[in-house]
């Protein structure tokens, strides 16, 4: 049986060398070349003269076209069942998946099948139907207009030989109604990563093809203007593990095509990504559908712009992907945070680690997160420790839908906890308070820092596992006094002083951070971050003004006595 292992292990050498980023496969070449005969024969139809799409589209498209159809066997059962592709703007994307499905449709010999291409807004299915429509009025001998029959108010193009259907429609919850599809395209996946149910519909679109050995669902897209969330995330970390070769087995069926350059060059500060000579890497369509020349020229437009603007275009055009989407208001400490990330930082780390800690609450009430952080100085470097967790009412997801699949992320990553009750986070940040009133950690004076805002829904919870004055404290994260705190985390940051447990949820809520300056103060405030949230992150900063005050650990005298007399003990047993 023949092997069929989808990684692409060499694909930074492929990158630079232009080469194929389909890996040699088992495929049947007749197969194959019968589809890529079928697409090349295709013609542009909003091109003067109506140019074939062999002369007209990129091998890359081509390989991925003759791994769909050629890896179909002798017995109609098919090795590589689906593709995700990963392509800048510009590539053609929306005409070559017209062109792709309209392929299929011609190759099919199932009877009444139906196909589905499917745009995330209207604007792209339009387009993506209007090119399959042209392409069959384009066909220079008239076969294809003979052979289809175009339904314009219905979106549908039938074959009129086999009464299979190719559909184009618009991405919503009831996409599948009154059909069960053999093959699905999606376009411009990025566009969903923000849409609460994506992954509940494309996991139905899975199942409904499941059953079909000759199944097929290709994924298409740029990189998203915004870090990667919902099931564009999920995708896109799922094809980098195949393409990696730590995802395999026979359960595979996944080809990744991804046009994107290596992390080392898109991590870098100094920006290498940002040469044009690098460029040709990440664009198979070069030559084609766009020129080097006026893209430069765009690039340098965006500079004039600001580092912002530069970031964005970067997305669409070079598939840099934004973990921390910079501006001219965005908090200088953003820079450095990831570099200060350990992951494996926990709670009970924070006891073991620290002489002192600090704990800290922002809470955005029953409609926003609620952001709960421990901070420590660490015993031996003196160095700031931040442990963050967030808390949302599930109701949260409904009455923001917007950001509804990123919280979902989160709650999967561990970083929020999506509760039915305000009382139920109350209850679990409670628990961690009275761990560390236990570990006698606390400052005697300001351990506990509230949201003046909201420091009456808590207050009373509070008291009643002995958290209250002097060692709560009411603090305006708004207030002239937390421009220190904010500048203290920035300078620590650049110092390589600060600790943090290196979440998703953080890393959210810094690249949505903005600064809001008022003469020689900074402030970072809900109102100039806009609905982008930033509880987390403030209540971290709460914790950080509380350690300005360099609070010293303030031991019970019980606590003290028994210390002492471990201490005793132990030198005892020495003498």
């Amino acid at each position: 049986m023949a092997e069929w292992n989808l990684a692409c292990s060499d694909w930074e050498k492929r990158l630079s060398e232009r080469a194929s980023l389909v890996p040699a496969l088992p495929l049947d070449p007749e197969k194959a070349q019968q589809a890529v005969q079928v697409f090349n024969n295709l013609r542009l139809p909003d091109v003067l003269g109506f140019p074939r799409l062999e002369e007209a589209a990129g091998d890359w498209f081509r390989d991925a076209v003759a791994a769909l159809f050629g890896s179909l066997d002798d017995e109609g059962v098919r090795h590589v069942w689906e593709v995700f592709l990963l392509v800048v703007k510009k590539s053609s994307k929306t005409t070559n998946s017209a062109a792709l499905m309209l392929t299929a449709l011609i190759l099919n010999e199932r009877p009444l099948a139906d196909f589905l291409l499917i745009g995330p807004t209207q604007q792209i299915a339009e387009r993506a139907f209007t090119q399959a429509q042209g392409m069959i009025k384009a066909d220079p001998e008239g076969f294809l207009q003979k052979r289809f029959k175009v339904q314009n108010h219905i979106r549908t193009i039938e074959d009129l030989t086999t009464g299979a259907k190719l559909r184009v429609k618009t991405f919503s919850m009831d996409v599948l109604t009154g059909v069960i599809p053999i093959g699905v395209l999606l376009d411009e996946v990025h566009l969903l990563g923000e849409v609460h149910y994506a992954e509940s519909v494309i996991e139905q679109i899975r199942g409904g093809l499941a059953a079909k050995p000759e199944r097929f669902l290709v994924m298409i897209t740029t990189q998203s203007v915004k870090p990667p969330a919902g099931v564009f995330k999920k995708e896109l970390k799922y094809a980098r593990g195949v393409r990696d070769g730590k995802i395999a087995g026979s359960h595979v069926g996944m080809l990744p095509v991804l046009y994107e350059f290596p992390p080392a060059l898109q991590l870098d500060k100094k920006q290498p990504w940002a040469n044009p000579k690098l460029w040709p890497m990440v664009m198979p369509n070069l030559g084609r559908s766009f020129q080097l020349q006026p893209l430069i020229g765009e690039f340098e437009n965006a500079k004039e712009k600001g580092e912002d603007n530069v970031r964005r275009w970067a997305t669409q055009h070079l598939n840099i992907e934004i973990g921390m989407a910079m501006s001219d208001d965005d908090w200088a400490g953003a820079d450095n945070w990831p570099s200060c990330a350990n992951s494996a930082l926990t709670f009970e780390d924070m006891l073991e680690r620290c002489e002192v800690l600090v704990a800290a609450i922002d809470n955005g009430g029953s409609d926003d997160l609620f952001g709960f952080t421990v901070a420590g100085r660490e015993k031996e470097t003196g160095a700031w420790l931040f442990w963050t967790r967030g808390f949302a009412l599930e109701t949260v997801l409904k009455r923001r839908p917007g950001i509804a699949s990123k919280l979902t992320d989160f709650a999967r990553e561990g970083s929020l906890t999506l509760c039915g009750k305000g009382s139920e986070i109350i209850r679990i940040v409670c628990g961690y308070l009275k761990r560390i009133l236990a570990s006698g950690l606390f400052p005697e004076k300001a351990g506990v820092g509230v949201d003046s805002g909201h420091y009456g829904v808590i207050v009373d919870e509070l008291a009643r596992i002995d958290i209250a004055d002097p060692l709560l404290v009411a603090v305006n994260p708004q207030a002239w006094s937390m421009n220190s705190a904010i500048e203290a985390v920035d300078w620590k940051l650049v110092e390589r002083a600060v600790e943090h447990d290196g979440s998703g949820l953080m890393a959210w809520c810094v690249s949505n951070a903005k600064v809001e300056k008022r003469k020689n103060m900074k402030l970072i405030t809900k109102e100039v971050s806009g609905a982008a949230k930033i509880d987390p992150l403030v209540s971290a900063l709460i914790a950080g003004k509380l350690l300005e005050a360099n609070p010293q650990a303030h031991k019970p005298q019980s606590q003290k006595l028994i210390l002492s007399l471990g201490k005793r003990s132990h030198a005892a047993s020495h003498t």
